[in-house]
């Protein structure tokens, strides 16, 4: 994932949801989907717009947002939509500045105190009764069959769960919104949220403190999550993230 650079061409598509207002390129995935910041006289929106994949869908991730907004800080959707190629989803944005913004990545202290403590959060509002969404290692193993991938043999069994919890299911650090005072805001990018172990979280969103801020930090957001390090988990969920 990146940041797009400047003039970055602008789809029709995203043209039309703007209707009118001022965009800008703000995050590239994985896959080749583009986030558009759009600014006109409704406010700021997100336009986030790429191509049709197995593995998370606007119109799955629209229900997740609509459903997790009930309890916990995350966008509210707009509209998603898809054609024979592309899909896309807008959202009304939220109050606060990814943990990746230029500020947050020169005060990494902050911003993963910020990230752990938001995800903690995250989990302990969310109802897992009532969750109607799968991210437990059964679900991820065979989805991730559906796309081809071939997942080793050795990380279909998972450790005995710690606590089962609605996870984000993608808690990078850019998807952890940051309030000015320095307290997480928020969060985005829910496409696959799910019941899952609460390390299968966490794990992940350590791993991502390395590539947005350096080595050193993956304790740091254990520590503000509030669980002992487990070492095992932690090195099993990364390796699962990382195969499928």
């Amino acid at each position: 994932m990146s940041i797009p650079a400047a003039g970055a061409p602008v789809p029709a598509r995203v043209r039309e949801l703007a209707a009118g207002a001022t965009l800008e390129p703000v995050w590239r995935n994985e896959l080749g989907g583009v986030t558009f910041r759009a600014e006109g006289r409704d406010g700021i929106r997100f336009i986030k717009h790429g191509p049709k994949n197995l593995e998370t869908t606007s119109a799955g991730e629209a229900e997740r947002l609509s459903w997790a907004r009930e309890y916990t800080p995350v966008p509210r959707v707009i509209e998603a939509g898809a054609d024979e190629t592309h899909e896309w989803l807008v959202t009304v944005a939220l109050p606060g500045a990814s943990a990746v913004a230029p500020r947050w990545v020169r005060d990494p202290a902050t911003a993963v105190r910020a990230i752990g403590r938001g995800l903690r959060a995250f989990h302990d509002r969310m109802p897992v009764a009532q969750c109607p969404f799968d991210w437990r290692v059964s679900a991820r193993t065979a989805a991730a069959e559906v796309r081809g991938i071939r997942v080793p043999d050795d990380l279909r069994v998972p450790p005995a769960e710690e606590r089962l919890v609605v996870c984000h299911g993608d808690a990078c650090a850019p998807n952890t919104l940051i309030a000015d005072d320095g307290s997480w805001a928020g969060h985005v990018d829910l496409g696959a949220l799910g019941v899952g172990d609460l390390w299968a979280d966490l794990a992940v969103a350590a791993m991502s403190t390395v590539w947005n801020y350096g080595p050193g930090w993956e304790e740091a957001v254990v520590d503000a999550y509030g669980v002992p390090m487990d070492a095992e988990r932690m090195t099993y969920y990364q390796r699962l993230w990382n195969a499928t």
